[in-house]
């Protein structure tokens, strides 16, 4: 690092063999999740430019809420022209209006059309975001509706492949892609009333590892980030069919459960690595939580 660079307050520049340079820049704060030191992005030989981005595109599915629209949000702010993708497009211009360099696109992951539709407006793109799922009901499987199994899978694992292939072709384009799955802590253990769940997001996991290895040798980089208890304003509240009262109960007592932001900033941080960096898996979870089934209350 030269003398300018070394001594200037606040700037981390990561430089690896001979991709280019890049600036990480991080939260305006020192508790970011992953690691990112406060910074501002210095421009750097070899960037590649898109329409005045420093980054190129980034694609984020299920951006309207929750970790979906904090990606979104906080790859605009690392230089990224973001395509904002999901189904309610009121929330999405509302993203647009708030945060410049993102692009809202109504996209429906289980329609193939929609999804045939974003592709072919998308010509190069650097990093996609497979965030669009969810969860619905926490039945036993003796109880459990086939219907709400189904519509997991659409979404966490169906979804997930629709949007890989359609843009593939894209995310090989110039200087090379990133896929990225926001998976679960769900897709690698089990536990009573999540069957449906914990199914979809191992489907999603057994996806984005079987990527990994048909990718071996191209350059796409391919990473799951998976995290536990994260209290967003719409997670809990769908699963347990809009009550309320029930999804306040899931993080009550716990110290400080992820946000959507923590989640953000260890996409962002998986993303910015240098090119010849792939980190597969990033399992992330509260500190009052060890597993799955073992959280300390208050």
């Amino acid at each position: 690092m030269d003398a300018e660079h070394r001594n200037a307050p606040h700037i981390a520049v990561v430089r690896a063999h001979s991709t280019p340079s890049r600036s990480i820049r991080g939260r305006e704060h020192n508790t970011a999740v992953c690691g990112f030191m406060p910074a501002r992005i210095i421009p750097q030989p070899g960037w590649r430019t898109i329409r005045g981005m420093g980054r190129g595109t980034a694609v984020v599915t299920g951006a309207s809420s929750g970790i979906g629209a904090a990606t979104a949000r906080r790859l605009a702010q690392e230089g990224y022209e973001v395509v904002a993708a999901a189904r309610r497009r009121d929330r999405l211009d509302a993203l647009a209006a708030d945060v410049p360099g993102i692009r809202p696109v109504t996209l429906d992951v289980t329609d193939p059309t929609s999804v045939a539709a974003m592709a072919a407006d998308l010509d190069d793109i650097a990093v996609l975001v497979n965030n669009a799922g969810g969860a619905i009901g926490v039945e036993p499987i003796e109880n459990a509706n086939p219907d709400d199994w189904q519509n997991m899978f659409e979404t966490n694992v169906l979804g997930v492949l629709r949007v890989t292939q359609a843009l593939l072709p894209a995310l090989e384009r110039g200087a090379g892609g990133h896929v990225v799955i926001t998976g679960s802590i769900a897709g690698r253990v089990v536990y009573e009333g999540g069957g449906g769940y914990t199914a979809a997001k191992h489907g999603a996991a057994a996806l984005v590892e079987t990527l990994r290895l048909e990718l071996n040798g191209r350059p796409v980089r391919v990473s799951e980030i998976a995290p536990g208890m994260v209290h967003t304003e719409e997670f809990s509240l769908v699963r347990l069919r809009g009550d309320q009262a029930a999804a306040d109960r899931v993080y009550e007592g716990v110290d400080e459960p992820l946000t959507a932001d923590d989640i953000a900033d260890c996409i962002a941080y998986v993303v910015t690595r240098p090119a010849h960096v792939n980190i597969d898996l990033l399992v992330v979870k509260p500190i009052a939580q060890a597993a799955a089934h073992k959280v300390a209350r208050r």
